[in-house]
Parts: structure tokens; sequence; C-alpha cells
């Protein structure tokens, strides 16, 4: 069993998400930063269905009743075992009682805290992940949880050298809409970096920027809406939809993000530039 001391701003369980849901209105959640998350799993042995927690600007403090592995990856955060510092991105043996603490990150915004087993709070619908749009899932992780752990079924990995992932633009696909904006609002939104909000959360990554210039301003029915799909609302700044993005929306997409960029999205902070190219 793991106790949550402290929680920090926000943790959630998750897993690989709640998919083939949005056909009855349910968002997929699941981590914004998969490849962080399923780094995290490999390193304690787990397999890619494994719960995990995401913690969002540090601050988690917790222990365990019994020995057990962890690893910690995603955000640069310090982290430390009962006050002694630890690495991130490699197994760490976390021993019975000793706390184990996550500090503010230094860059990113994410961290992904798998422990060997899992974490086997009950799913819901087929999934462990909390959903932060309509709350689908496993409750907030607040301070004091108790959360159960399965059994280990793989030793930890010694190493795990897989390429990691380069920062870079997001390769952008032209979306269904992209023709309610004006010819060249594609090449528009490429020529100039977006500023990241502070609105942005799981849901929705909020940009601020030269707006793309519409050229149909009639209202368009809801419709189906997919994971990094660029909406842009009617005041012009774009939003990227993510994890736990609503499944159906009524304003029109210009672009799509590439699938292999949206881990991105995840750890751009508040006030951070991103630039868009054409997929």
């Amino acid at each position: 069993m793991i106790t949550v001391r402290r929680a920090g701003a926000l943790a959630t369980v998750q897993d690989r998400g709640r998919t083939g849901l949005a056909h009855l209105g349910v968002p997929r959640a699941g981590p914004l930063d998969r490849p962080a998350a399923e780094l995290a799993n490999r390193l304690v042995g787990n397999g890619p269905d494994a719960a995990l927690l995401e913690v969002t600007w540090g601050g988690l403090e917790l222990t365990t009743d019994m020995g057990v592995w962890v690893a910690v990856s995603g955000a640069d955060v310090p982290l430390d075992v009962d006050g002694v510092g630890r690495g991130r991105d490699r197994a760490e043996w976390l021993p019975e009682g000793r706390p184990l603490r996550l500090g503010p990150p230094v860059r990113g915004v994410r961290s992904y805290v798998a422990v060997a087993g899992g974490i086997e709070v009950a799913p819901v619908l087929g999934s462990r992940s909390t959903d932060t749009l309509a709350w689908v899932g496993p409750s907030r992780v607040e301070d004091g949880a108790l959360l159960p752990v399965g059994a280990s079924s793989a030793p930890p990995a010694a190493l795990d050298t897989p390429r990691p992932p380069v920062p870079g633009p997001l390769r952008i696909f032209p979306g269904p809409r992209s023709d309610w904006f004006a010819g060249d609002a594609l090449e528009r939104i490429c020529a100039a970096p977006y500023l990241v909000t502070e609105e942005s959360n799981r849901i929705g990554l909020r940009l601020a920027g030269d707006p793309p210039q519409r050229v149909r301003d009639e209202e368009l029915p809801s419709e189906g809406m997919v994971l990094g799909a660029v909406q842009v609302p009617p005041g012009g700044q774009p939003v990227v939809l993510l994890a736990d993005h609503p499944p159906t929306g009524g304003y029109p997409v210009l672009a799509v993000v590439h699938p292999d960029d949206l881990w991105q999205c995840g750890q751009l902070r508040p006030g951070e530039e991103l630039r868009f190219v054409r997929a």
C-alpha cells in the first residue's frame, strides 16, 4: 500500500487510457507525456497497461508499507528518498516507511512515478485513468490517500536506453475544417511562435499568438474531436486538445498535431514558446 503524505498541486492515477468510448461521450484520459510514462513502467518491470501516478508541478511525498522498486520520469525534478538524492529515469529502491519526495520541476511540468506491480485502484469502464473533464475514473489523489499496489511480475530494468524524445516544432496535418480559414492559415500559424498560457491543463494546451483568420462565421454543429486537434474558438486563439478533451466540439479544427509530438504539450510551461510546422 502507498500512503500519499502530500499530493502536490495535482496528482492523478493514469494508465494507457479509456479508449473506444468516445461515441458514448467518455474522454480517453491517460498520461499527457506517454513516452515518459511508458519508460517509468518499463524501468520497474511493469507491463504497458500498469497504472502509475502523474504529478503536476512536483510536491509529491509518499511512503510504502513494504520495500518496493520505483522510477520517476518526465519533468526534470529533484527527488530524494529520506533526504538522500536519487536519480530520474532509473529504478530506485524505496525501503519500507522511507519517504520519496519530488521537488518542483526545473524543466517540464509533469512527472511520472511508477511502482513495481502498478497502482491497483479499481478500474472504471476498463481503465484506471482519472479524467479531469468529467472526473470519470479514480478520484484525484489527495493528501493522506491510500493506494493499493499490485504484485510485481518482473525484475526492474538495470538500464533502459531508448532514444529519448527530442523537443521540437509540433508537426501538424490539415484539419477537417481548414477550409473555414483563409487559404494561408496553416502557413501563418507555422510562421510565428505561440505562447503557452496559464489556462492550459490536461484538457487542452491554450495558446496566444497570431490568430488564424476565419472566412466562414456561421456556427458549426458539434462533431467528433480527436486527440491533438487544433481548435480555434471565437476568440481566435488556438487550443490543442489533449488527453481529457471532450469527445465532441463545435469550434472548427484547423489542424491536427502528429501523435508522436503530443508528449511535448504535457511538458510545456506557461510562458514558453512553441512552433508548428507542416507534417
